[in-house]
This record gives structure tokens, C-alpha cells and sequence, in this order.
């Protein structure tokens, strides 16, 4: 009968430190989840003209959703209105952001995983590091993302029509 209680001690103590682990584990679905909300600010319009160009600010909302892996961005105002889907990377105090699929394609000119191939020998850095390592060639741009002290959000839309600037804070 010692053995049995013996065992269920045992087995009591190993849970709990199975528990315990799995209680620490830092979980990336944390910071990724913190993105998603409300964020209202200004959209700053930039289309260029045949001899100048015109810059409006307009009061705007995004609206951030979790769709599996990524997000969505739902921007809009009374003269606005766009969806994208992005990719977040965590990089200290940011979450910077990154199209996917075909927009990434005709955004940069060639498919994921087909930039500076260097990066798979490096595994230091953050994952924004490594993402720019793995999937990106120099001359690739990116346009915004999430500043996770102050909880505000910016990005550049890059339209046929020009460029639509919105910063906002989460609300």
C-alpha cells in the first residue's frame, strides 16, 4: 500500500511540474493577439497629380482581426476603403507587418522563401530579423506595423491611385 501512495505522489508531482512548465511557456499567441482591435486616427492621402500632388488628413478607423496565422486590416473612412492581409513579426517592442501570398508576389517581384538565402544560416536576430533574412532582397520595402508600448498602428497603402498613410492609436 506505501508503493501505490508512493506512485500517486509521484505521479501528483510530475503533473504538477508538467503544469508548471506549460503555465511559463511564453506564448507568441499573447503578443500576436494584442494587435487585434480597433485603432482610430488620421488618414493621410498622397495622389499624385500630372503637376502636383495634394495631402489630405481624414479622420479614419482600422479595424484588426486575427485570421488564422495572420491578420486582416480593414481601413476605411467616407472616401476610403481597403482590406489586406498581412504577416506580423515580433521585433522588441514592435510587430511589423508583411503582405502575403500573391500581394507579397507582386508586391516584391518574386515568392516567399526566395530572398537572401544567407538567412538560413543565421538563427539569431528576432523573427522580423529572420523574415527579412529568409524571405526579402534589399531592395524590398515595407510599410508599417504595430507599436506595442503605446499601442498605435501604422501603415502605407500603396494604391493604382497613390499612397493612403493611416496612424492611429488602439482604442
Amino acid at each position: 500500500m506505501k508503493i501505490n501512495k508512493n506512485i500517486g505522489i509521484a505521479s501528483v508531482l510530475v503533473i504538477a511540474i508538467g503544469l508548471l512548465f506549460t503555465a511559463c511557456d511564453k506564448n507568441d499567441d499573447v503578443a500576436y493577439n494584442d494587435v487585434v482591435g480597433v485603432y482610430k486616427g488620421t488618414l493621410t492621402t498622397n495622389i499624385a497629380g500630372k503637376s502636383s500632388s495634394s495631402k489630405v488628413n481624414n479622420i479614419a478607423t482600422a479595424e484588426v482581426t486575427m485570421v488564422g496565422d495572420q491578420i486582416e486590416v480593414h481601413c476605411f473612412n467616407d472616401d476610403f476603403d481597403t482590406t489586406i492581409m498581412l504577416n506580423l513579426f515580433e521585433d522588441g517592442n514592435m510587430m511589423n507587418t508583411c503582405l502575403t501570398g500573391s500581394d507579397f508576389e507582386n508586391m516584391y517581384g518574386h515568392m516567399m522563401g526566395q530572398g537572401n538565402m544567407n538567412g538560413n544560416m543565421q538563427n539569431m536576430g528576432s523573427e522580423w530579423m529572420q523574415h527579412l533574412n529568409n524571405e526579402h532582397q534589399d531592395s524590398d520595402e515595407h510599410f508599417g506595423g504595430f507599436n506595442m508600448q503605446n499601442h498605435s498602428f501604422e501603415y502605407t497603402f500603396k494604391m493604382e491611385n497613390g499612397e493612403f498613410h493611416f496612424q492611429g492609436q488602439k482604442k
